[in-house]
């Protein structure tokens, strides 16, 4: 699925145009911007590619217009897997129209938006090259793909007694990784006949591997007293309310190192007097592509933290399961 860093792309035409010697009647130039992020586990990749756009007024504005950013041709589009040297898989990519957006989805045009994509499965053993050929030039780009990796703690349970673990091993070609928890519950409002299924999530942080071999031992803290903490200030305590505990989901997305840096150059710390960085791995315009990989754990609450949570909790409506 598409995935909302779209609203960044356009900065990176910002940012490569800065200049204190502004020519208002330089030639026009077409500055390509490529946005793609592989998932061997997704069953369709996207490719958003557009062009850097300037014209009078709000650029906000401007971005609205599908012509302003929009190339009206179709562009040839390919990927290629390679596998020491040889070439095992040649993909090239069509144009789909995402549908429905909404004003504020990012400063690029609504309702409507178009993207190339593909429906190829995607093999993490090989090295994907990207090439998008245009009248005036081509551009590409390359990238491994994660692989695939295991979370080893926690295994059927997750304890929030006391301070614990999140483990895993390291990715191949992974550098990055976002830990988040998900506490999956149903609820039954007083005088109501249907149940609802609801979720609290909350992010751990972040951890970065020594190398991207894969096979690293790693690990982050969670704290058993932020998790109820965070119960009693999300859910509102409502008389009567009968609610039941569902399975935790451990979830850890995992960043190439160009996404890693990527990230790390737009994380939005510098300060006004500080030279805005640029990065890109568009050979020929700027841009990003790389890979990702997420992971998902569904594990039971452990009898102890749920019968806590019963007990100690009692204006939460947590009940015993029947």
């Amino acid at each position: 699925m598409l995935k909302p860093f779209f609203s960044l792309l356009i900065l990176f035409a910002m940012f490569s145009s800065c200049s204190t010697d502004v020519d208002i009647y330089a030639d026009y130039e077409d500055i390509s911007i490529v946005y793609g992020l592989m998932d061997s586990s997704d069953d369709t990749t996207f490719l958003k590619i557009t062009k850097a756009f300037m014209g009078p007024g709000n650029a906000l504005v401007i971005a609205t217009n599908p012509d302003s950013s929009n190339y009206n041709i179709k562009l040839d589009v390919r990927m290629k897997g390679i596998q020491n040297g040889v070439e095992k898989q040649t993909i090239v990519f069509d144009t789909i129209t995402i549908t429905n957006k909404q004003a504020g989805d990012s400063v690029f045009y609504f309702p409507e938006q178009m993207v190339y994509y593909c429906t190829e499965t995607l093999n993490s053993d090989y090295e994907y090259n990207l090439t998008i050929a245009k009248p005036d030039g081509d551009l590409s780009s390359t990238t491994a793909v994660v692989e695939d990796f295991f979370i080893s703690s926690p295994n059927r349970y997750i304890n929030f007694m006391s301070d614990k673990d999140i483990e895993w091993t390291s990715a191949e070609n992974g550098k990055r990784y976002e830990i988040s928890l998900v506490f999956n519950y149903t609820e039954l409002l007083p005088g109501e006949t249907d149940t609802l299924h609801k979720f609290i999530s909350w992010q751990l942080g972040m951890r970065k591997s020594i190398n991207q071999d894969g096979g690293e031992e790693m690990y982050i803290g969670y704290s058993g007293d932020v998790f109820y903490s965070t119960l009693e200030n999300e859910l509102e305590p409502i008389l009567n309310v009968k609610r039941w505990t569902g399975p935790v989901d451990v979830i850890i997305a995992c960043a190439s190192q160009e996404f890693d840096t990527y990230l790390e150059v737009n994380d939005g710390t510098d300060n006004l007097l500080s030279e805005v960085p640029v990065f890109t791995n568009i050979n020929g315009g700027f841009g990003l592509f790389a890979s990702r990989k997420t992971i998902t754990k569904a594990v039971d609450l452990s009898v102890q933290s749920e019968l806590k949570l019963i007990t100690q909790y009692p204006e939460l409506g947590f009940k015993a399961k029947p």
